[in-house]
């Protein structure tokens, strides 16, 4: 498989829906495969809060794949023997776009809490703006779980004719308290812990030790990516066998989990990007502009794919199907599939359990 990354710099602004205005940004991401003669063989993968352009393969000498490797290659559902994949880094991340640690020409100084405040319609914006530099105006298939999700439905509604086909995966139209919730307690965290210092700490020694309060918010989002069951099924009550039973600070099998991918991730993602990020996904209503669910899901033409997953607690399956039912509403009911993913992992079932849900999108893109 042919992997290249790269980064566009634009020089026109991007209008966004604040008021506020890039003068210039850039978007970095990443392919696989080839684009044929007339660049009708596109695939765009959208990524989810924390994700990356990184979707699939490996870097020479990395011991890690791309985060859905197991859905995207050469053979796979997504086959980049037959599809040219693109997968580009949102505005507001710190694995190469436009974000809060970039340099505001305005000033001369990185952005911090100047950067303006994004929402996922401004993210797809410059998405297409990308495509098109690329001479691609319309792709075979749109794919992306929770936050990609939304992007997908983003492209789905606001570019009705861009994409062929769109699969929206453990995702909703509009985020809900249960998950604003979540994010609470990482931005409160983070913002809490005084070596965030309003958001002007020194980036590199961050990078370094981590934070604190970044490793907290990310224990929530654990809780909230798995479930109940695959919890019990994971950890059990087993307690770590280092650890005294009596000892204050003594820890569960859970507990052990917890901080292991708290701390790690304090010193992978930048917590001010973190924040943003949050931010966009809190605000995320794909019904604002158009005053009710239906008349958003009426501007659709694209060939809708839908896909819950049973032990989602943060984006629960009865999310997706007011979204089957409204497309059934509008008379639409050629141009919509829903199929709920019998799973007790929970919300990241989406990038894990790829085995019960690929089938679908293979024999979707494979037909002519």
């Amino acid at each position: 498989m042919k992997i290249q990354t790269k980064t566009h710099y634009f020089d026109e602004p991007l209008y966004l829906e604040s008021g506020r205005v890039f003068s210039k940004f850039h978007l970095a991401y990443e392919t696989y495969g080839e684009l044929n003669s007339d660049k009708s063989n596109v695939i765009v993968i959208t990524h989810a809060l924390t994700g990356s352009t990184h979707a699939a393969g490996r870097y020479e000498g990395e011991s890690k794949a791309g985060w859905w490797d197991s859905l995207i290659g050469d053979g796979k559902a997504v086959d980049t023997s037959k599809f040219f994949v693109i997968c580009i880094n949102i505005l507001s991340s710190p694995f190469g776009s436009t974000c809060p640690l970039d340099i505001d020409d305005s000033t001369g100084k990185e952005y911090r809490t100047r950067f303006p405040v994004l929402v996922i319609s401004d993210v797809v914006k410059a998405q297409v703006r990308l495509l098109s530099e690329l001479g691609i105006s319309r792709v075979k298939a749109v794919i992306g779980g929770s936050l990609g999700g939304m992007q997908a439905l983003c492209y789905a509604i606001e570019y009705p004719n861009f994409a062929e086909n769109i699969f929206a995966l453990a995702t909703t139209y509009a985020t809900q308290p249960w998950a604003i919730a979540f994010n609470k307690i990482a931005i409160s965290a983070i913002k809490s812990d005084p070596n965030f210092k309003g958001g002007y700490y020194d980036k590199d020694e961050i990078a370094k030790s981590g934070l604190n309060g970044m490793a907290v918010g990310r224990m929530a989002g654990h809780i909230s990516f798995l479930s109940p069951a695959s919890m019990n099924e994971k950890f059990g009550r087993n307690y770590v066998e280092t650890d005294g039973l009596y000892e204050l600070d003594g820890r569960f099998q859970v507990d052990r989990y917890l901080d292991y991918n708290g701390v790690n991730f304090s010193h992978r993602f930048d917590p001010l990007c973190y924040l943003y990020i949050a931010k966009m996904m809190n605000l995320f209503d794909c019904t604002r502009h158009y005053g009710s669910l239906k008349n958003a899901m009426a501007q659709i033409r694209a060939k809708l794919f839908l896909i819950s997953f049973s032990g989602d607690i943060l984006f629960p399956p009865n999310l997706m199907e007011e979204m089957y039912k409204c497309m059934i509403d509008l008379g639409a009911k050629e141009r919509v599939f829903y199929t709920q993913i019998d799973s007790d992992y929970g919300h990241d079932a989406f990038l894990v359990e790829v085995e019960k849900f690929d089938y679908i999108i293979k024999r979707v893109l494979d037909a002519r």
